[in-house]
């Protein structure tokens, strides 16, 4: 039985804070720059480095003579698709603006990412929008979607680590080729989505445009389903509206108990964590969520206390790691928000805001959902947090908390957490999106955290140098390879390299 706000409550006052509800030997503690942490020096050496376990991480990072990626010693990167360069099956060029990232076993060892393309505003304006395929249009005036991309098993990648004198690599390679063509297009801002149990993609948008703002001739702010597996089932796209039409961000599904989870990234006011509950009878599978009403389930938005029964208003409240809360649900008086907002719909006092809910994992028994940073429109100001929500528990753990990065030109604090990802080498995977120096970085549960690669295009100028942020962190599904995005100019990448055990999950 999940735990009730009473419950939550008299087991917080017997264990003195609730932390022992999940375990501190369980928590994540901070990055470089942490506001606070109870366990950074917990088990170890002077060195940081706990009793004979091996040195964090992989080493430092090493510049990439091609301008493009650094990595670790012993790792290497190929380059599988580019906005400008590489092409889709259907001849146009792969669309820009990388963002969510799915990867899933194919045919005969290959894996199939899907692709999501943040493309917003009208199609006449986008360089490079995601072709309009008949059949696999949405909006006809909307240049976002997805992308679906097969790397086979015996792909070269036309040579590791080195790109040309531009850094723009080499593309699709040698070999077996890489095939891309379109899941879905005629959607707006797709930002990031998440996988299902089934085997498809959740493609978000990241966008509160209806029909006649913009240049939109729908409205848009939903969920679509995409199967890398089956074109066929990608035709015809249909909107999954009983998820609600708010600035999506990512969703992650509960194999259990079909619950769906979703972010919002939103502000004026800070947006919301939300649970769809399926209805009676409903069964998830391929194709089953197109089928829904509009109406279907029920649509809640989450409202946080903490160990004392106290309404948590922000979740920036929270200032150190392992700090948890309930979590009761609040039903949506309007999902599809037909006059107002979603998030504006409650007044104070009735959920538990945060700026900017991100990226999202199911893993453990529950979500792991990133809060990419707070600033002036929050009550406490950080530069990234994640919160682990354990669904049978019904809480909320804090498990990382990033304190503000001052010097963000420098390479050294992480800031900016956006797509995440859990490694099947333990820990987390982080996506930088945050100002100056972009990462991937891995956080483990002890207090520490490492780089694993460092974003070295410069879409600026020497004087003033500009770094995109990373998107799409995803392991293939043997976890031989972690691929992730630039955003800009829009290059996918796989990485691959001497992966080892880095500790325990959360």
């Amino acid at each position: 039985m999940p735990l009730s706000r009473r419950d939550f409550v008299q087991r917080s006052a017997i264990t003195g804070a609730g932390i022992a509800l999940i375990g501190a030997a369980d928590v994540l503690a901070t990055a470089p720059g942490a506001l606070a942490s109870d366990h950074e020096s917990r088990g170890k050496g002077h060195d940081g480095h706990h009793g004979h376990e091996k040195p964090l991480g992989y080493g430092p990072l090493v510049d990439d003579p091609a301008g493009l990626l650094a990595l670790p010693a012993g790792f290497s990167y190929r380059v599988v698709t580019r906005t400008g360069t590489t092409t889709l099956e259907s001849g146009e060029t792969t669309p820009s603006n990388h963002d969510g990232t799915a990867a899933f076993a194919g045919a005969r060892g290959a894996t199939l990412l899907v692709n999501n393309h943040e493309i917003g505003g009208p199609r006449t304006a986008a360089p490079y929008p995601v072709p309009h395929i008949e059949h696999l249009v949405y909006d006809p005036a909307a240049a976002g979607g997805c992308t679906v991309v097969e790397v086979p098993r015996h792909w070269d990648g036309g040579g590791k680590g080195h790109g040309d004198e531009h850094g723009r690599g080499h593309g699709h390679g040698h070999g077996e080729p890489v095939g891309e063509w379109v899941g879905i297009a005629g959607t707006s801002t797709n930002c990031a989505g998440g996988s299902t149990p089934w085997g498809t993609w959740l493609t978000c948008e990241e966008t509160e445009d209806k029909a006649g703002s913009n240049g939109m001739t729908k409205d848009h702010g939903y969920v679509f389903e995409v199967d890398p597996h089956d074109r066929g089932a990608n035709r015809d796209p249909r909107p999954v509206k009983a998820f609600g039409r708010y600035a999506h961000e990512a969703v992650v599904i509960d194999p259990k108990r079909g619950h769906a989870y979703l972010t919002e990234d939103a502000s004026g006011p800070n947006g919301l964590l939300y649970r769809w509950t399926p209805p009676k009878g409903f069964h998830h599978g391929r194709g089953r969520l197109r089928t829904l009403d509009d109406t279907a389930g029920v649509l809640q938005a989450f409202r946080c206390f903490d160990s004392g029964g106290r309404f948590v208003d922000d979740l920036s409240r929270a200032t150190r790691t392992g700090t948890v809360y309930g979590v009761d649900w609040v039903d949506v008086p309007d999902r599809d928000a037909r006059t107002t907002s979603v998030r504006k719909q409650f007044g104070a006092g009735e959920v538990t805001r945060a700026r900017k809910l991100e990226g999202m994992w199911w893993a453990d028994g529950g979500a792991y959902v990133v809060s990419s940073f707070a600033r002036d429109e929050s009550p406490v100001q950080h530069d990234g947090a994640v919160w682990f929500y354990d669904a049978a528990r019904r809480t909320l753990t804090l498990k990382v908390l990033l304190g503000v990065n001052t010097t963000p030109e420098q390479d050294g604090p992480f800031d900016g957490p956006d797509n995440i990802t859990v490694s099947p080498y333990g820990g987390l995977i982080l996506a930088e999106d945050g100002v100056g120096v972009q990462h991937l970085f891995g956080a483990l549960d002890d207090g520490r955290t490492y780089p694993l690669a460092r974003n070295e295009l410069n879409i600026g100028t020497e004087q003033e140098p500009e770094y995109s942020e990373f998107t799409g962190v995803t392991f293939s599904p043997d976890g031989d390879t972690l691929f992730a995005n630039i955003q800009t100019p829009g290059i996918m990448l796989a990485i691959t390299g001497p992966w080892r055990r880095q500790g325990k999950n959360c």
